[in-house]
């Protein structure tokens, strides 16, 4: 006799008894559940199961309902956690991802060299004088370059939002105060 066979006749010979035992001990629809996974796992242990193969399958049969008994009691808990704490307004980010993108925007209508100027200032968070190093020019070359870059960005700005309210820029970025912030 194959395996198929073997647990064909094991199945029709102990599904009524075994789905009995289930529904005796929870609802309907769990015990149907149950008797699917304990026959499951009748099948992995098919060439291991004793002669009498009913009392193995009950057993089975009482581990599946306490292992499903234990997960509805988890679920239950959780369940009267999350009653218990309301969750915390989330404030709408809309508006910074609008105003970031229309600050990306105006950046990307600066020229390269007026970009790397206040990039060096406001995202590396570089002071003037390092800056001016890293340019190779002077300080007060590198004061006026970052300068003529604010007053550009500070138009486009503008130009972009002529007809809606002006993007909140931080003041860092204009005033030329260090700040680590991504554009």
């Amino acid at each position: 006799m194959t395996e198929e066979e073997q647990f064909t006749l094991l199945f029709r010979r102990n599904y009524p008894r075994v789905l009995a035992f289930a529904s005796r001990r929870t609802e309907e629809s769990r015990a149907h559940d149950v008797v699917a996974e304990t026959f499951a796992t009748a099948w992995r242990h098919l060439g291991q199961l004793p002669e009498d193969p009913l009392p193995w399958l009950y057993r089975t049969a009482r581990n599946c309902l306490s292992n499903d008994y234990r997960g509805t009691r988890r679920q239950s808990r959780l369940a009267d956690r999350l009653a218990g704490h309301r969750a915390e307004p989330v404030p709408d980010h809309a508006v910074q991802v609008v105003e970031d993108a229309r600050l990306r925007s105006a950046l990307a209508g600066l020229s390269g060299s007026d970009r790397e100027a206040l990039f060096l200032v406001a995202w590396e968070g570089l002071d003037q004088t390092a800056a001016a190093l890293v340019l190779d020019c002077s300080v007060p070359a590198f004061k006026a370059r970052v300068h003529r870059a604010r007053k550009r960005l500070a138009r486009l700005l503008v130009e972009a939002d002529a007809e809606t309210h002006p993007i909140q820029l931080p003041d860092r970025l204009l005033t030329g105060d260090r700040v680590r912030e991504e554009f």
